[in-house]
């Protein structure tokens, strides 16, 4: 099946990122024929490519997986089209219209979707891969080292602080400054794990402990849901691990309780978890069954046709207009220009028969007044 992945940025790395990454390797690995689109590339398409996965080269696609708005907007004409919505806040994770079908990665998402009018048929956890990321190393039996991948100077620092009083080694990495592409290298390098989203899911797969916690300026507040447990898990993932299950808010007194509820087997846990639930081969499979149900292929494709042609008969009729109003442009350019130079021709016409009068005029008057001179004189 030839398959095209879409999303806005390529051009770092981040969860969307990784995720497209993740996927295009796996539906790749599956056998089928896979290439990309992206309107901001970079670093990971050039990853992609890489691979073996390139840059989009044909006219239509069986199956289209979108990441924003954005792209689905550019390609809703080349295939049947599924838009995953990964958040409810940012502009680009807004479900558009064109889509054929809607993915929510979570259950806050899917509810969200549902209260604007669109009906997301299925939700599909961000992915991992699970073979990249693994436990390396063992994690220690006791808490020796923290890793930090909040994405704010505020939390970073509050954790650091509490390192320090409990004399724990404090790890960052955070990707809008470090931006590192083998981050399961640094993972692997501690035992807990302080992240939102897609940091907790990579840290699961890795077998370490996660803690959900980080300050984002967008919400405006500190979000956490604390450590990840089997208990704790099921109301974290309804909100995608971003922290808004819970809103736990600590003083550093209550974080240091929180980080020392940390246990290696915790770690064992929730590689386990990842395998079942967050793994990119149950993704994949998962995105391709919804291909696999759609109604009437045959309909949908006729559908799809005339709507492209459609469309391409709307971008001719408009080419058309816009070359039709370029000519009658340039005629009235014409026109003006002609018009202009009769104006100015009859402007110095008028001059020169303005002058001409004058000086008849003037002549006039010199004739009268001699005239009357010689009147005078013979009377006299």
């Amino acid at each position: 099946m030839k398959i095209l992945l879409g999303t806005h940025y390529l051009a770092k790395t981040g969860g969307t990122e990784s995720y497209t990454y993740a996927l295009a390797m796996e539906l790749k690995r599956l056998g089928h024929e896979v290439e990309y689109f992206a309107i901001v590339r970079g670093r990971t398409s050039s990853l992609l490519e890489e691979k073996g996965v390139p840059f989009m080269s044909a006219d239509h696609y069986d199956l289209i997986l979108a990441n924003h708005n954005t792209v689905v907007e550019k390609l809703w004409s080349y295939g049947y089209i599924v838009q995953t919505c990964h958040g409810n806040i940012a502009q680009l994770e807004q479900p558009s219209p064109y889509a054929d079908a809607y993915v929510s990665v979570s259950e806050e998402v899917r509810n969200y979707l549902l209260k604007k009018g669109f009906c997301s048929k299925v939700v599909i956890s961000n992915g991992i891969d699970c073979n990249r990321f693994y436990p390396k190393t063992p994690v220690s039996q006791t808490l020796k080292t923290v890793l930090s991948l909040c994405q704010s100077d505020i939390a970073n620092d509050f954790i650091r602080r509490c390192c320090e009083q409990v004399g724990i080694k404090f790890l960052q990495s955070n990707k809008f400054i470090d931006n590192v592409w083998s981050i399961e290298e640094l993972i692997n390098q501690s035992d807990l794990v302080i992240g939102l989203g897609r940091s907790a899911y990579d840290a699961m797969a890795c077998g370490r402990c996660v803690l959900v916690y980080d300050y984002r300026e967008y919400m405006g507040e500190f979000l956490g849901d604390g450590m990840l447990t089997p208990e704790s898990i099921g109301k974290s993932m309804t909100c995608n691990c971003s922290g808004r299950a819970n809103r736990i808010k600590y003083d550093e007194q209550a974080f240091i309780t929180e980080i020392r509820k940390y246990s290696p087997e915790l770690g064992v846990w929730g590689r386990e978890y990842a395998l079942e639930h967050l793994n990119i081969e149950v993704s994949a499979r998962k995105y391709l069954d919804i291909y696999k149900g759609k109604v009437n292929n045959q309909e949908y494709s006729a559908y799809k046709a005339r709507m492209k042609k459609l469309l391409e008969d709307n971008y001719k009729k408009a080419e058309t207009a816009i070359g039709d109003k370029e000519k009658l442009r340039e005629q009235l350019f014409s026109i003006q220009h002609q018009m202009n130079t009769m104006l100015e021709f009859f402007s110095a016409k008028s001059q020169k028969h303005l002058r001409a009068i004058r000086i008849l005029v003037w002549f006039c008057a010199v004739l009268i007044l001699l005239l009357i001179a010689l009147v005078f004189y013979m009377f006299l």
